[in-house]
């Protein structure tokens, strides 16, 4: 911004009592043209463009209301530029795909949004484009209060509601998806064939490297979109390892998602916290493996405070994951329940070449709540479905501090709670500690050939199978109330498992944090005090 700067030399015999109110009228004057001449700098950077699909009309300019444009066509002629704003009418529909040409700047987003009362704006590809919103080698831009389909007449493979890609671009800063009503997407069931995603992110390109850094996915509805909710593709291999950066995917909502919940690739850092996915439909077909939340080679994942349930994969079809090629993946804080495939899966393929994968390490799983999890009665592999499954040779697992609910199990379920099994190899180094394992039947394990398996201070209740070594396990009941809990309960109905005065398991857990956390009620854990076993640490 240019300031303009006056240097008035006047004379002694000018600043007289007479003349003094003309000076400030002067001064005032050249206020008022500094004033005027910013807002107008601002308002020439701050463009607003409207679209009215009912009263609109391309031939308008679009500045404003009673100038807008009708069409996406136009929409998508258009070049923006940092710190446009392009707003399209509360309650209009619009047939076809926006394509955003363009790109913000820091701090000067491009922002796409609604003006208006009423519902979101829709826009509808109706099967006919790949994606109904795509934003193609962009950055610094936020897309707010759209509702989004793409239901065609038939399945398709990789067909998206929104479609955020990047080739040969370099890193790409802050790309924001808010408060989006993505529904009615019917890609492929088939993940080999591309399956499909309400939203999905996507790393190309053979020239440059190319990552995001600055995702934001909040507040976002993701309804009967198949196969996936959303994804987030990126270098996956070591040999090229060039991952995605701050990436948030915060208090979102995935209901009718049959396949893949929320999976991050390529990711370093990435925060999954505060969504929820239920009501999975079973449409996968035999042999299709999806889970809840999960993150796919990426290091330091943090997933909490998040609700899975009622998830029907065929095979997998747990909560929670830490998948392949994952480093110090933190799971916690979270809520598993009526997953056909059990609460937790961790897991790592020993036949991949090490140039590519650098294994499952370091992954811990606390302060967690499963509930009714590991049921699978239909299908190619009815009847497995261990509630903890860890497969391959995963390293430094640990698995602590966790409540695990397992009810009575029906004629053909699992009984199987922590089967530690083969994928081209088995684990090592796993520990198990301060865990309540609330049995109301009877539950088995299975350790394969795994080795250097740690059971530390757990308690087991209810009847246990080749209960493992556990020297300073108990059995006592934990000391919480019973109540059976709806599935639309949530996470603060939870608090029913905060153990009541006097319970046994009160400071009778292993030592094993470093640094102050929280457990599951958002109480302190002291370092180096002996802490309870299960998710409550109260007042002593």
């Amino acid at each position: 911004m240019r300031t303009i700067k006056l240097k008035l030399n006047l004379p002694a015999y000018f600043l007289t009592k007479q003349n003094i109110g003309g000076i400030f009228f002067l001064l005032f004057c050249c206020s008022a043209c500094t004033f005027s001449q910013r807002a107008s700098q601002k308002a020439a950077a701050e463009r607003l463009f409207y679209v009215d699909a009912v009263k609109g009309d391309d031939a308008h300019t679009g500045r404003s209301p009673a100038q807008a444009w009708k069409t996406l066509a136009k929409v998508n002629s258009q070049v923006f530029a940092p710190g446009d704003k392009l707003l399209f009418k509360a309650g209009t529909t619009y047939e076809g795909q926006l394509k955003i040409q363009g790109a913000g700047a820091k701090d000067k987003l491009i922002i796409i949004d609604q003006y208006g009362k009423g519902a979101k704006p829709q826009i509808r590809a109706n099967g006919k484009y790949q994606a109904a919103v795509l934003l193609y080698n962009t950055q610094y831009i936020q897309v707010d209060n759209l509702a989004i389909s793409n239901q065609g007449k038939e399945r398709e493979a990789k067909r998206y509601g929104v479609q955020v890609e990047i080739a040969d671009f370099g890193t790409a800063h802050n790309i924001a998806l808010r408060n989006l009503e993505v529904h009615e997407v019917n890609g492929s069931l088939v993940k080999q064939q591309g399956g499909g995603a309400g939203i999905i992110f996507i790393n190309g390109g053979r020239q440059t490297p190319s990552r995001f850094d600055g995702l934001l996915v909040e507040n976002c509805s993701i309804k009967n979109c198949g196969r996936n909710g959303i994804l987030i593709n990126g270098n996956w291999r070591r040999s090229q390892w060039y991952p995605n950066l701050n990436v948030v995917i915060r208090k979102n909502l995935l209901e009718g998602v049959p396949g893949d919940g929320i999976v991050p690739t390529g990711c370093d850092g990435a925060l999954i916290e505060y969504n929820v996915m239920r009501d999975c439909p079973r449409l996968l077909p035999r042999g299709e493996a999806a889970a809840g939340i999960w993150p796919w080679s990426c290091d330091n994942t943090l997933i909490q405070y998040n609700e899975v349930s009622d998830h029907k994969a065929p095979w997998d079809g747990q909560g929670f994951d830490s998948d392949w090629n994952c480093r110090n993946t933190i799971i916690q804080y979270n809520y598993s329940h009526d997953n056909e495939g059990g609460f937790l899966l961790v897991c790592n393929d020993g036949s991949s070449p090490a140039s590519n994968n650098a294994g499952n390490v370091g992954s811990i799983i606390r302060y967690n709540v499963s509930i009714n999890d590991g049921h699978r009665t239909q299908g190619q592999h009815a009847g497995f479905s261990p509630v903890i499954h860890v497969a391959g040779p995963t390293r430094n697992t640990r698995i602590y501090n966790n409540l695990i609910y397992v009810t009575q199990r029906r004629a053909g379920m699992d009984s199987t709670l922590i089967n530690l099994d083969t994928w081209h190899g088995y684990a090592d180094s796993t520990l198990f500690a301060n865990n309540i394992f609330y049995v109301e039947g009877g539950v088995k394990y299975l350790y394969g050939q795994s080795s250097r398996n740690f059971f530390r201070n757990n308690l087991y209740y209810g009847r246990h199978h080749q209960q493992p070594a556990d020297s300073a396990g108990m059995t006592a009941a934990p000391g919480f109330k019973i109540v059976r809990l709806k599935k639309a309960d949530g996470l603060a109905a939870l608090k029913t498992f905060q153990v009541e005065v006097g319970s046994p398991v009160v400071g009778k857990g292993l030592p094993l944090v470093t640094a102050p956390i929280k457990d599951f009620f958002g109480n302190l854990v002291v370092p180096g005090q002996h802490p309870s076993i299960g998710i409550h640490e109260p007042a002593r």
